[in-house]
């Protein structure tokens, strides 16, 4: 039996992690592992529903617990499903629900990256991306392209924030991640070394007059490649870039030095792809 609750009071604390938690409080509130999400749009919960993600809660439009949400509600069990028309929802988010449907959601334990990455032949590393728009894209391509998986660094945006989650169309449910460090310090070297531990060349996706063209044999031949993407703007550290086996660009023309980095992640996807 679906657990509808009509909505009499903005302050009640349940609906604290649709209206009022920051980010970072969803991901840290009581112990990490304990954390929570939000998803939002029908079709991205459905995808986190089938990839094993456990719902806490739903907050949706009235007028959809009998059509887009119902499918939602009934794979959800009991969970309270909170409700009330679209005008009122959008005085209590801040902003009007277009997909008329938001999922909390438990965060899974994250995997070791040994235990990720040893069957893996290509991962996206991602250096210091702090945009989520680009990093949910990001994670569009490496599912639409075969990358196995992807390793984030320290100082990287949260895979899971809302707005990464809805721009990879729930994809990041879909493509294998984890963390590549806890703290600053253990990128790049550490982290590095536990990549070429694993068997894999290091590929530093960046600007210079050494770099090999993205075409060149020696990449697409490799076994294993882990392909290093940097942060908007400034592109990769200097010492991520010297650890790295290969620096690799993307060949440009009209004058064009660079692309942004979700646009030069679904290319050298593409090009570095598992033969």
């Amino acid at each position: 039996m679906p657990n509808i609750i009509e909505i009499s009071d903005f302050a009640a604390p349940e609906l604290d992690v649709f209206a009022r938690l920051t980010e970072a409080q969803l991901r840290n509130r009581l112990e990490a592992e304990k954390g929570v999400f939000v998803a939002e749009s029908p079709k991205v919960i459905q995808r986190a529903l089938d990839t094993g993600y456990e719902p806490v809660s739903l907050l949706m439009e009235r007028r959809h617990i009998p059509g887009q949400g119902r499918d939602i509600i009934a794979r959800c069990g009991d969970i309270p499903v909170y409700t009330a028309d679209r005008e009122l929802l959008a005085k209590l988010t801040g902003y009007a629900l277009t997909p008329g449907v938001l999922c909390a959601m438990r965060r899974p334990r994250l995997p070791d990256v040994e235990a990720l990455c040893a069957a893996a032949r290509r991962v996206a590393v991602l250096e210091g991306i702090v945009d989520p728009t680009n990093v949910g894209a990001i994670f569009r391509s490496a599912a639409a392209l075969n990358i196995d998986a992807v390793l984030v660094t320290p100082t990287c945006c949260d895979p899971l924030y809302r707005r990464a989650v809805r721009v990879s169309m729930g994809t990041v449910f879909q493509v294998p991640w984890t963390r590549i460090g806890v703290t600053p310090s253990e990128w790049p070297e550490r982290g590095m070394a536990r990549l070429r531990k694993l068997g894999f060349k290091t590929a530093a996706m960046a600007l210079s007059d050494t770099a090999v063209s993205i075409e060149d044999s020696r990449l697409m031949a490799e076994e294993k490649l882990a392909i290093v993407l940097g942060t908007e703007g400034d592109g990769l550290a200097a010492s991520t870039i010297a650890d790295c086996d290969y620096t690799v660009r993307i060949p440009m023309s009209h004058g064009v030095d660079s692309l942004n980095v979700a646009a030069a992640s679904a290319v050298a996807f593409w090009q570095l792809r598992s033969r």
